[in-house]
């Protein structure tokens, strides 16, 4: 039966038509589809081509056999919406139902010209709804209707088809007319609210209940410290409601149907959030299959053979729009992403609404991160200050400082450098003391048990926001059922189907796939497939060690050759050591990061080449191995400093040599340690500065100027009148895609790497790390509300593997801080020599104690200092190590104080690792993971919940007994009725009025 008002037109080739759920893809030959028809409203059609209209014949009512509404707004390029029509770009045109979801695609069209294969002249669908022939081809606004080439014509039918395929799904949309020869067109999805009801249901998603308790407060003491504690801070919280700690909270129960009546829904179209909802379209995006595109599971795959250009969420509105329309993004500028509110608060639950709770518990980490960051920098700060006040008592020093001593030194290289005086070296040890002193020894203790501390913390703060945020229920199966394949994984099993038999295994295998992937859970990729790219990924791997160690000896052979070069030089002669040490910091970090950008992309490669199945799978792997690259290539260089420099150098008369005739470079007379603090606080605060100020905010803004350029110089694409007020979807189409989490959390772990593993040489890292997270939170906040698309909400309780990265760094330390202060410091040398060898227990004679004699007439021919400048004739020379004398039996030859220094060495690595090691048990168990209170709450929650439970379902049965007895005839009038709703409407009716009868159990 026809719709009053409408007429049915032929749809002719290349025009535009509505996307009927009952239509089909071209190809098919039915008897009821040979022939499709658009409706267009006959003199109502002034404004819109194709208003949205509602298929006729479509049955209406609840349950599954739910009305299918199609809205494809074609609108024409020459008329435009008023600004009252448009009261929200949040929602289609009709300013009814909100856009959940948008595609967008590029599509051009060749025109057909006339004289060529055209008749002439262009046909158009014109707004009475009439075909014929234009005379106005070719102008503007018009739909040419020439032939589109191959590929474009591929692309342009599985569009239809997939999107088809979401109207069956129970979705709606609206596109927009392609008007142009080329441009973009973007689809606007809407999820009804049976859509929204039934895929809620299946992803188990928790909503509020009715009911409503209060959260048991803590003792006397504690509430009252609380009280003080809120009072003091309310400065620093930011002024969004959800920031305000309610002791009210709901009962939350995962969505059922069936149990509508235990849920206050008042209002549908607001009832599931926008983060919620288009959670939901994205989860039926990524399932759709498209049988045209080798049956093609989801929009990830649909993107990647571009067919799609983008797929995305709507931000909320403008973050920078003028009046005092608020919504949940401009809130989160004013109160989150700028930095002029940088001491605030972060509002973790609004950003948990609006992002979802995976990138809110990036943010929760962050801050628990960077407010643990404030004690250590308070400890460093004063360990730094207490070498700053005794160095004027440090005994090695002021003996290395006082020329009377005069320490007789080999030369440090052969023929061009001459005998030198120890005290020419006070500078180099006043300076070590700062950060060689006994306070760093407490303070690597200090900084092992605060990793532990920081941990336990984090685990504690995750389960409370678990519990506040209902994420306790998620267990791996519900994980696991949200899971889908990855469009190369799809591709690599066809191919491998392909290869084994004949074609038709391949469309039983989209067939299996598209009716649920019960079949089995095993991969369809075998170890033989994966086998070739395992052996890549290894090779790789070890390849990009190898390039990282060779590097860094290259650095070491250009330290070596360069001190050579300018050792023969007068001028340069005396700053050797800085000139040298400075270039060769500047050139690792320069290095290092060059080779991050391009290991995180082998990385990828090679992850991809692995062929995962699904996208988890995936980023774990991609984290391992990128973690993996970058922290061999921004560490390596830190190790050969502190445990590898002044080891191999020999003794003089039996130097060790690279290449010929280049010494191997020595230790500074005051040790390593101080030139390990500079390599280390160089490359420290050189990958935050340029990082954060070049890679993560100049190379956006110039990604997004070139975009911009690129835009206003392709013809056909812009629009003057639209551009003045550009739809939301057009703004957030022109931000950056969002590609994911890893790059953020990586360089908070590779700081994390410098805060612990070499802390004993460098206090000041916290402080240094914690300047730096002050504005890397503001800056990834600012990154997130305005200069990317909207994520998808991901429900996730945990941040992953992170925290097992975290871990293994923190154990890590314990080791590297207990070799850093065995092996690099003096702290044993002092301790043996003051106890075991000192004739006043004090440190009086330990610079003496430390250096060696050699005979210089033992020196090989040619070695020598040619034109020597010293004083006094030189006998013997002093080298610093502990070995026998020239005149001892065995010369030269390890003394009896190395090997109780090393032997001390040894002892000290084992109890001090022993030591932190437990106290670290020690303090992990003392914190319980989950807090007492939360694991309270949940208990309560649960019997709250039985009582709650029972209660409603007694009410929803005392309602239905009561419901005949009241009206015993209006069940066969509703029968009898013409009008009457279908069975799923009276459910819902029921529902409804239990759920009006039930308000009373709201708290």
């Amino acid at each position: 039966m026809a719709t009053p008002g409408l007429r049915d037109i032929p749809l002719l080739p290349g025009s535009p038509r509505r996307l009927s759920p009952r239509a089909v893809v071209r190809g098919d030959r039915g008897p009821k589809h040979e022939q499709q028809y658009l409706k267009v409203p006959g003199p109502r059609a002034q404004g819109l081509r194709g208003t949205s209209t509602r298929e006729s014949g479509q049955p209406s009512g609840g349950g599954s056999s739910h009305r299918c509404s199609v809205i494809n707004n074609y609108l024409d390029a020459s008329e435009q919406v008023s600004s009252e029509a448009r009261l929200s770009r949040m929602h289609f045109h009709d300013n009814q139902r909100k856009v959940d979801y948008v595609l967008a695609y590029h599509y051009r069209k060749r025109g057909a010209h006339p004289g060529h294969g055209s008749p002439g002249h262009a046909l158009a669908v014109i707004s009475n709804g009439e075909t014929g022939k234009d005379p106005r081809a070719g102008a503007p606004g018009d739909i040419d209707l020439g032939p589109l080439d191959t590929l474009e014509e591929e692309r342009k039918e599985q569009r239809e088809e997939f999107e088809h395929n979401l109207m069956e799904a129970g979705l709606e949309l609206e596109k927009d007319l392609e008007s142009k020869s080329q441009g973009f067109v973007f689809v606007r999805i809407h999820a009804p609210w049976q859509v929204l009801a039934r895929e809620a249901e299946f992803l188990k998603i928790k909503v509020p209940t009715k009911k409503m308790y209060e959260i048991k407060s803590e003792g006397s003491i504690a509430k009252t410290f609380n009280k003080v504690l809120q009072k003091l801070s309310s400065p620093l919280k930011p002024r969004v409601p959800e920031h305000t700690h309610s002791r009210m909270k709901n009962l939350s129960y995962p969505f059922s149907r069936e149990k509508m009546y235990l849920y206050n829904i008042q209002d549908k179209d607001t009832f599931f959030d926008n983060a919620t909802r288009s959670r939901i379209v994205h989860e039926i995006l990524k399932r759709t299959t498209c049988s045209r595109a080798n049956n093609t599971m989801g929009i990830n795959s649909l993107i990647a053979n571009n067919v799609y250009e983008a797929a995305y969420p709507l931000h909320d509105g403008e973050y920078d729009s003028p009046g005092d329309d608020m919504n949940d993004r401009k809130l989160l500028y004013q109160e989150w992403a700028r930095y002029g509110v940088f001491y605030k608060f972060q509002p973790i639950d609004l950003i948990r609404k609006y992002f979802g709770e995976k990138i809110g518990l990036y943010f929760a980490w962050l801050g628990l991160y960077t407010s643990f960051l404030i004690p250590s920098s308070v400890i460093g700060v004063i360990v730094f200050l207490y070498g700053c006040a005794t160095i004027e008592e440090d005994i090695p020093s002021k003996e290395m400082c006082d020329q009377q001593n005069a320490f007789t030194m080999c030369p440090l290289c052969d023929k061009s450098c001459d005998y030198w005086n120890l005290s020419s070296a006070c500078g180099t040890a006043r300076a070590s003391h700062l950060f060689d002193n006994p306070a760093t020894v407490f303070f690597s203790i200090f900084m092992a048990l605060w990793a532990t501390m920081f941990l336990e913390n984090w685990k504690r703060l995750q389960m409370r926001l678990g519990y506040f945020w209902d994420l306790t229920g998620i267990d791996e199966e519900e994980e696991r059922a949200q899971e889908h394949s990855r469009p190369e994984y799809e591709t690599k099993v066809r191919e491998k189907m392909l290869k084994e038999s004949d074609k038709s295994v391949v469309q039983k295998l989209g067939t299996s796939t598209t009716e649920g992937e019960d079949e089995d859970d095993d991969d369809k990729l075998t170890w033989r497939d994966r086998f070739p790219g395992y052996l890549m990924n290894f090779a790789s791997i070890l390849f990009m060690i190898a390039l990282t160690f060779s590097i860094v000896f290259g650095v070491i052979v250009y330290r070596i050759t360069t001190a050579a070069a300018l050792s023969l030089n007068k001028a340069t002669r005396s700053n050797v050591r800085v000139t040298v040490t400075a270039t060769a910091v500047i050139i690792n970090l320069v290095v290092i990061l060059i080779l991050d950008e391009i290991y995180g992309a082998v990385a990828k490669w090679l992850t991809k080449i692995e062929v995962p199945k699904t996208e988890q799978t995936f980023e774990e792997r991609l984290i391992l191995k990128a973690f993996l690259l970058k922290f061999v290539n921004a560490y390596s260089p830190i190790f050969y400093v502190a445990f590898f420099k002044g080891r191999f150098v020999g003794r003089p008369g039996s130097y060790v040599y690279v290449f010929d005739g280049y010494r191997m470079e020595e230790c500074a007379p005051g040790g390593c340690l101080m030139e390990l603090c500079v390599q280390l606080s160089i490359i420290m605060l050189g990958k935050q500065l340029i990082q954060n100020n070049i890679f993560e905010i100049g190379v956006p803004k110039l990604k997004k100027l070139f975009r911009k350029l690129k835009d206003e110089t392709e013809p056909g694409e812009t629009d003057s009148a639209h551009s003045k007020h550009p739809e939301q979807w057009d703004l957030d189409y022109s931000l950056e895609p969002y590609t994911g989490l890893t790059p953020e959390y990586m360089e908070m772990i590779i700081q994390f790497g410098f805060v612990t593993l070499f802390v004993a040489s460098f206090p000041l890292a916290p402080v240094f790390a914690l300047l730096n997270n002050v504005i890397e939170v503001r800056l990834d906040a600012k990154k997130f509300v305005t200069e990317l698309r909207r994520p998808d909400a991901v429900r996730t309780k945990d941040i992953g593997i992170w925290f097992d990265i975290l871990s293994g760094i923190g154990k890590f330390s314990v080791i590297s801080n207990a070799f850093v202060i065995a092996v690099t410091s003096d702290f044993i040398p002092r301790l043996v020599y003051q106890y075991s060898y000192s004739h006043n227990g004090t440190l009086h004679g330990f610079v003496n104690h430390t250096l060696s004699f050699f005979n210089v007439s033992q020196l090989k021919a040619g070695t020598q200092p040619e034109n020597s400048q010293f004083d006094q004739e030189v006998q013997f020379c002093r080298f610093k190590d502990y070995r026998e004398p020239p005149w001892a039996p065995n010369p030269y030859e390890f003394s009896k104080q190395y090997w109780s220094v090393l032997s001390a060495r040894l002892a000290f690595v084992i109890i001090f690792q022993n030591l932190v090691m437990f106290l670290s048990v020690l303090v992990d168990w003392m914190i319980p993971d989950i807090p007492t209170d939360i694991s309270d709450q949940i208990k309560r929650e649960k019997s709250l919940f039985v009582d709650f439970f029972l209660k409603e379902e007694h009410e929803k049965l005392r309602l239905m007994e009561e419901h005949p007895r009241r009206s015993p005839g209006t069940g066969r009038r509703s029968r009898s009725s013409p009008t009457a709703s279908p069975a799923p409407s009276g459910r819902s009716q029921l529902g409804s009025s239990v759920s009006s009868g039930s308000q009373h159990t709201n708290v």
